[in-house]
């Protein structure tokens, strides 16, 4: 369980505050908006109203008691700007910021964020990707050379052993798990064979996971 302040939230920082709410963490939650702040209560640590750019009010939320400081705030950049220096001004362990643009990225980075995300962006390549390829189920960037992805088992596989179609050996792609009748198996053996309505779970260099699967 870690301890997280989360700045801003908008629609971006309210699916944060629940998902690490389900997850277990604790989470100070903190906007300028007193709506908003009372729709995240019921799944937060703790709220304040308050402006994130005040720097008596960021050093009374206690910033070095963190583990992670998220700056969600998505409308007004000049205000995540101002916010991510400050965080990290006065002692934050970690600070990560959202960013539209790389633009905003570098901005970010020299400004005292340790990471930045892009949710519009990622989100953007995601739904590219899922909604252009049928067979593509889910899909993970790891780095901007590996990626992880849920596929449906191709058709001329049906029947075969892990051990036949060996897309270790031909493309370099590593199977990570194959989730039968919605059951997923991390344990795969060389003679596991794949069955109509298999998916998988494979892993590996986005030009060799594009060749093997038609992406």
């Amino acid at each position: 369980m870690k301890s997280i302040l989360l700045i801003g939230l908008g629609r971006f920082g309210r699916h944060i505050a629940l998902h690490l709410n389900r997850l277990g963490h604790q989470v100070m939650a903190v906007d300028q908006v007193e709506e908003r702040v009372d729709a995240v209560l019921p799944f937060v640590t703790n709220a304040q109203i308050g402006d994130s750019t005040n720097v008596d009010f960021l050093e009374s939320l206690g910033i070095r008691n963190y583990d992670v400081c998220i700056v969600a705030i998505g409308n007004d950049f000049q205000s995540s700007l101002e916010t991510t220096s400050l965080l990290k001004e006065r002692g934050a362990k970690m600070v990560v910021a959202r960013a539209a643009r790389d633009v905003q990225a570098k901005f970010l980075l020299r400004n005292g964020a340790d990471e930045v995300v892009y949710p519009e962006k990622q989100l953007a390549k995601w739904t590219a990707i899922r909604y252009t390829a049928d067979h593509i189920l889910d899909y993970i960037e790891l780095d901007e050379d590996h990626a992880m992805f849920e596929v449906a088992v191709p058709r001329e596989w049906i029947g075969h052993t892990i051990r036949q179609i060996d897309i270790r050996k031909k493309f370099h792609i590593n199977i990570m798990g194959i989730k039968k009748r919605g059951t997923l198996e991390l344990t795969i053996s060389p003679d596991m064979e794949l069955e109509t309505g298999d998916t998988m779970l494979v892993l590996g260099r986005n030009k060799n996971l594009q060749k093997c699967f038609h992406i």
